[in-house]
C-alpha cells in the first residue's frame, strides 16, 4: 500500500512540474512550431495516461482488500487521497486566476511601469549654466519694470474702483497683494503675468462666517478637500457678533461699534448680498459678475490718463485683464477677487487662473499663496548666496510650457513643480543648494515629482506639513490638518493620468533639445 501511495503522489508531482501554466507564453527561447518538441510533449502525455490507468486498476483492487484491512489503514488511506484531490483542486483554481490575468487590461500603472531616467545631457553644467545666463539673468530686470509698472497701474485702477462703489451696498474692496512667480521671482516664460489678489469685505453690518472642509462638523464632500463656504450674516446672528441689531438693550445702553442714530439694513435680499440663489452663502459667480462690472467702470474713469489698450481676456475670469502697448507688448494682469480667512494669510478665491478644476457654488477654493510667498523668502535668506532653488523652478517650469505645446493636455502644472520644490527645500541641508549644484537639485526635482506620479500622490507643501517653520503665519488648523493630495483627480481620470505620464516622460526626453534650441531665443521672450 505504501509503495502506491508514493506512486499516487509522484503522479500528482508529474502534473504539477509539467502543468502548462508554469510555461508562459512569452516564452521565446523554444518555438511554439517545433514538431519535435510537439511530438515529445505528445509523447510524454500518452505515458502520463498509461500510468493513469495502471493506478486506477491498483486502485480497484485495493478498494477490494480495504474493506478486510483494519480501519486505521482505511483511514490513512482516504486521508491521502483526500490530499491528492486537494492539490489538484488547487491546481484548477491557480490555472482559472490566471487566465484572468492574462485577459485583464492594462492597469494605470503600467503606463508609468518604464522607469525614465533623467537624460545626462541635461545635466551638463554649461548647457544649464548657460540657459540660466541667457534666460533668467537676462529676465530679471524685465520682471522688475514689470511688477513695478503692473503695482503702480493696480493701486490707480482700485482706487477708481472704490470712489465709484456705493459703501452702504456694495462690497469693500483693500489693498491687492502680489502673489505667483513674478512676485517671487522665477517668472521665466512669456506671456509677462502678475497675479494680484483683491480682498473684499461686506458692507456694515454683515460680516462673513467661514465653515472648513478640515473642520470637525464639516459636511463639505471628501472631493472638495481644501476648500470652505462662506455665510453671509449679520451682527446679531451669531454668538461673536454685535447684538445692537436684533436685541432690545433699552435707551440707556451704548453699542460702541455702531451710531445710535444709524438705521440698521435688516432686510437684505441674498441677491443684494451676492449669495446663491435661496442661501446666504457667497456665490463666486454673483462675485466675479460683480466685479468684471466694476472693473469695466474704474477703467473707463482713467482710460484717459493711458496709451495702452486692457481688456477681459475672459468672461469665466473677471478681472483677467490684458494690457497691449502700442509697441506690441503684452501683460498678463489677474485681478483675483478673494475673501480674507480671519486675520490670517489664508484667503478664499473666486478663481485660479491656471486651474481648469474649479470647484461648484457654494465652496471656494482655499489658497495659501501668500504663505508660499513668505516661506520662499523665509529659505532665501537662510540658503547659500546664489542658491540655485530659483532657476531648478525655472528650468523646470520652461521645460514644461515647451512641453505642453508639443504634447497637449496636461494635469501637471507649474504649481506641481514649485510644490515639489519645496518639499526638497524642507527635506534637505539648506548648504546642498549652492550655485555648483544646479543639476543635482534639477534631478532631484524630477525624480521626487516622478515618483509622485507613480503613486498618484502629491501632497500640499504646507497643510498638514509640520516641517514649515513656524515664523510662517500658517493656520495651526491647517498644521494639523489631514495633508493634501494634489493628484487625488488623477486616481480616478485614467485618461488624463496617462496623459500626464506621457508629458512628463517626453518632457524629461526632449529636454536637451528644448534646452539648446530654445536658448538662443530667450532673450525676446521664451
Amino acid at each position: 500500500m505504501q509503495g502506491t501511495i508514493a506512486r499516487v503522489c509522484m503522479v500528482v508531482a508529474a502534473a504539477i512540474l509539467n502543468h502548462p501554466l508554469l510555461f508562459p507564453h512569452e516564452n521565446t527561447t523554444l518555438p511554439e512550431q517545433d514538431e519535435d518538441l510537439v511530438a515529445r510533449m505528445r509523447e510524454h502525455e500518452e505515458m502520463l495516461e498509461m500510468e493513469h490507468a495502471r493506478l486506477e486498476k491498483e486502485l480497484a483492487q485495493l478498494d477490494s482488500e480495504l474493506e478486510e484491512t483494519p480501519s486505521d489503514q482505511g483511514f490513512s488511506w482516504y486521508f491521502w487521497s483526500a490530499v491528492s484531490f486537494v492539490i489538484f483542486l488547487a491546481i484548477e483554481m491557480c490555472r482559472a486566476d490566471i487566465a484572468e490575468d492574462e485577459i485583464r487590461p492594462v492597469e494605470d500603472e503600467d503606463v508609468i511601469s518604464e522607469t525614465v531616467s533623467i537624460p545626462p545631457r541635461m545635466m551638463d553644467k554649461n548647457a544649464l549654466r548657460n540657459f540660466c545666463d541667457k534666460c533668467t539673468y537676462t529676465s530679471s530686470h524685465e520682471n522688475w519694470k514689470v511688477r513695478e509698472f503692473v503695482e503702480g497701474f493696480a493701486d490707480d485702477l482700485l482706487e477708481s474702483l472704490r470712489s465709484m462703489c456705493d459703501r452702504e451696498v456694495d462690497m469693500e474692496v483693500g489693498d491687492f497683494i502680489g502673489v505667483g512667480s513674478m512676485f517671487e521671482s522665477w517668472k521665466v516664460c512669456q506671456p509677462l503675468m502678475c497675479d494680484l489678489l483683491v480682498p473684499f469685505t461686506p458692507p456694515d453690518p454683515h460680516s462673513f462666517l467661514y465653515h472648513l472642509w478640515c473642520s470637525s462638523s464639516s459636511d463639505i464632500p471628501p472631493d472638495m478637500q481644501c476648500s470652505g463656504t462662506i455665510k453671509v450674516t449679520m451682527f446679531g446672528e451669531d454668538e461673536e457678533a454685535c447684538l445692537c441689531g436684533s436685541a432690545n438693550l433699552g435707551e440707556d445702553v451704548l453699542c460702541l461699534l455702531h451710531n445710535k442714530n444709524k438705521v440698521v439694513k435688516v432686510n437684505r435680499s441674498p441677491d443684494e448680498l451676492l449669495c446663491s440663489s435661496g442661501t446666504h452663502f457667497l456665490a463666486k459667480d454673483q462675485i466675479m459678475r460683480w466685479f468684471q462690472i466694476a472693473v469695466t467702470k474704474a477703467w473707463a474713469g482713467i482710460s484717459h490718463k493711458y496709451d495702452f489698450e486692457v481688456t477681459f481676456r475672459s468672461l469665466d475670469a473677471a478681472g483677467a485683464l490684458k494690457i497691449r502697448f502700442r509697441s506690441g507688448k503684452v501683460i498678463v494682469l489677474n485681478l483675483i477677487p478673494v475673501v480674507q480667512l480671519e486675520d490670517t494669510d489664508a484667503y478664499f478665491v473666486s478663481y485660479f487662473p491656471s486651474d481648469h478644476n474649479s470647484f461648484p457654488d457654494p465652496y471656494w477654493p482655499l489658497s495659501l499663496a501668500v504663505c508660499e510667498r513668505n516661506l520662499l523668502k523665509y529659505l532665501a535668506k537662510r540658503l547659500p548666496q546664489n542658491s540655485c532653488h530659483l532657476h531648478c523652478l525655472q528650468v523646470a517650469t520652461f521645460l514644461h510650457r515647451k512641453q505642453l505645446s508639443l504634447t497637449g493636455e496636461s494635469a501637471l502644472t507649474s504649481y506641481h513643480f514649485k510644490t515639489a520644490m519645496v518639499h526638497l527645500l524642507l527635506s534637505t541641508r539648506t548648504s546642498a543648494w549652492g550655485a555648483a549644484s544646479l543639476e543635482r537639485r534639477l534631478q532631484d526635482v524630477f525624480s521626487f515629482l516622478q515618483k509622485s506620479l507613480q503613486e498618484k500622490r502629491l501632497y500640499h507643501a504646507l497643510i498638514g506639513n509640520r516641517k514649515v517653520p513656524r515664523d510662517i503665519r500658517v493656520p495651526e488648523r491647517f498644521r494639523k490638518a489631514e495633508p493634501i493630495n494634489l493628484f487625488r483627480s488623477l486616481v480616478l481620470r485614467r485618461k488624463l493620468y496617462a496623459a500626464t505620464v506621457r508629458h512628463f516622460q517626453e518632457m524629461l526626453r526632449n529636454a536637451p533639445v528644448l534646452l539648446e534650441e530654445y536658448t538662443p531665443y530667450l532673450s525676446n521672450g521664451c
